[in-house]
């Protein structure tokens, strides 16, 4: 027994934990610093390209890290501990390095389709750091707090919008303040990378398949096809992401002309109450279960995106936003947690899978909300000619622009109108099964 507790006594659970905190800061640092440029990008890369549909490329772009998050996800997690949680970090830290180079040496390579090509694998790139992340540093997060997942979890993730929160705001210092261009935003990517590479150098990293040690590879493998039910929980975290975090990936994009103030501004505000507000996760979800806790969000979840979508100025942005905020701040930590819980014998396999579900979705669907956001602005100025005519900053190019948004947030409300649905469904079956004594 004492050799089987001698390795535990090497790890420093507590700055494993902050090398966590800080690897999920930087993806969010990077999310956050990408979505404020994006604008930019969008103006500055892709207009002169195809201004018709540069909201289609710049979705696609920003789409591409999602690509890069879910193929690192669905390779890395069920290899975790073959690869070990160390090895992982630190090539997310090597991509977060990488990416954001290749970004800003893309306008430089003259063609259009190279231009294009390597601004998507620099954002591949980001999001191939973001996911070895997230696949590494939840399954360390719930080995090290086997007993408080939910709660351990949700305050590892309350750093994701403080990240938000901190790129955001510096990309607004330095486009706003000091009127810098979009590759020193994501230059600053590469700062916070390079540091919790070096940091995750000096320690050691536990293995995260711990609930059975007898527990073979391909046990853990055939976890979610033994238990079917798993695969609700895969197609509810596909649902969540578009809810949470195709809207705030968005936002720039969608909502700087039309509600009279960078839109970034609104991502920065909805992730400091998400900080916030997720490290009482864990006592809300003992209350009501964290289905019931799901259940609940939704409905301001799918009132916010409404009137995110009809929002005109500042105030009624910040109000829709607030209302947003309260509806997906608990949705993505806790469905890991969730998922954690009720099937640990899958390990950090079932948690990647989930989050491959969700980073799959939001490339799907950022692409899709450009397509819509484009064919909705050139229906509105009445074909492609007469949009090309407009004049930047007219009052018709901004009607124009407010009526794509609109367009845009009112479709993706109807996601969380559909998890009203599914969560509640769920929380009734799981409690009616309590009840009756199944488990």
């Amino acid at each position: 027994m004492s050799e089987q507790q001698t390795p535990k006594t090497e790890y420093n659970k507590r700055a494993l934990f902050w090398i966590s905190v800080l690897a999920l800061f930087t993806a969010a640092v990077s999310f956050s610093l990408r979505t404020g440029a994006s604008g930019a990008i969008q103006a500055g890369v892709f207009n002169p390209i195809d201004a018709a549909n540069s909201g289609r490329l710049i979705g696609e772009a920003l789409g591409a890290s999602f690509l890069g998050f879910a193929l690192s996800l669905l390779v890395i997690s069920p290899f975790l501990d073959r690869f070990g949680a160390k090895r992982v970090l630190l090539f997310a830290s090597a991509c977060f390095i990488a990416g954001p180079i290749l970004i800003i040496l893309a306008p430089m390579m003259g063609a259009g389709g190279m231009i294009i090509f390597m601004v998507k694998f620099g954002m591949i790139l980001c999001g191939l750091g973001w996911g070895a992340t997230e696949a590494s540093i939840n399954p360390v997060t719930a080995v090290l707090y086997p007993d408080d997942k939910t709660h351990r979890l949700n305050v590892l993730h309350a750093w994701w919008p403080a990240g938000i929160v901190a790129g955001g705001l510096l990309s607004l210092v330095l486009f706003q303040a000091m009127n810098l261009s979009w590759q020193v935003a994501i230059a600053m990517i590469i700062i916070p990378g390079a540091a919790f590479g070096a940091w995750a150098m000096k320690e050691t990293f536990p293995k995260t398949q711990i609930e059975d040690p007898d527990m073979s590879f391909t046990d853990m493998i055939m976890v979610p096809f033994k238990r079917p039910s798993f695969w609700i929980f895969f197609v509810i975290m596909f649902l969540t992401a578009s809810a949470e975090l195709a809207p705030g990936s968005w936002v720039d994009v969608a909502l700087t002309e039309t509600v009279k103030m960078p839109g970034i501004i609104v991502l920065i505000y909805v992730s400091a109450i998400m900080f916030v507000m997720r490290h009482f996760a864990g006592a809300l979800a003992h209350r009501v279960s964290d289905m019931g806790l799901l259940w609940m969000t939704t409905i301001p979840a799918a009132l916010g995106l409404y009137l995110l979508a009809v929002a005109n100025s500042p105030v009624t942005a910040l109000f829709a936003a607030t209302i947003w905020a309260v509806g997906v701040c608990f949705m993505w930590p806790t469905m890991l947690a969730a998922v954690a819980q009720r099937y640990p014998h899958g390990g950090p396999w079932t948690i990647g899978l989930v989050g491959f579900a969700g980073a799959m979705a939001i490339q799907l669907v950022l692409p899709k909300l450009g397509a819509i956001y484009d064919t909705a602005k050139l229906e509105r100025a009445g074909g492609q000619d007469a949009f090309a005519a407009l004049q930047p900053g007219s009052e018709q190019l901004q009607d124009v622009l407010a009526y794509a948004a609109e367009t845009s947030f009112r479709t993706i409300a109807i996601i969380p109108v559909i998890l009203f649905v599914i969560f509640g469904a769920v929380w009734f079956i799981e409690r009616k099964k309590k009840l009756g004594g199944n488990d």
